[in-house]
């Protein structure tokens, strides 16, 4: 039986796959980390997906229950980069209901903690907004 997508799915888009796999076979030491971290639905038994496609953009984790995406930020996105643009990538998300959290990859060394207490005090704000309205 072949899987039929619906036009308006913007999750895993079949043109990102092979970008998408690469990215998931050489994760970052911070990827690495945090992925052994919320990996099993470890993490308050929410499920994470490692180099999640949204459109054409890829984030490092993605909570399809919660519509939260998590990036890990290393030295590249503090400086100038004229192809990194995640500014258009978290409007891109927001603009179809999924939050971005952001979080430097030092912290999931330091204060991994920390990073998971964030992102926990985040689960559930889509029904915080939906009844703030």
């Amino acid at each position: 039986m072949t899987f039929k997508r619906s036009k308006s799915d913007l999750h895993s888009l079949p043109q990102v796959a092979q970008f998408r796999d690469k990215l998931r076979k050489s994760l970052t030491p911070a990827e690495a980390a945090f992925w052994n971290l919320v990996k099993n639905s470890k993490l308050d038994g929410r499920k994470f997906r490692r180099q999640h496609s949204i459109g054409n953009y890829i984030f490092d984790f993605y909570c399809p229950s919660e519509k939260l995406a998590i990036e890990l930020d290393g030295q590249l996105h503090f400086v100038e980069h004229p192809r990194l643009n995640d500014r258009t990538k978290r409007e891109f998300a927001e603009s179809h209901g999924i939050r971005v959290l952001r979080f430097e990859n030092k912290l999931v060394f330091e204060d991994a903690e920390w990073v998971l207490a964030i992102i926990r005090s985040n689960f559930g704000w889509t029904e915080r907004t939906t009844l703030s309205d």
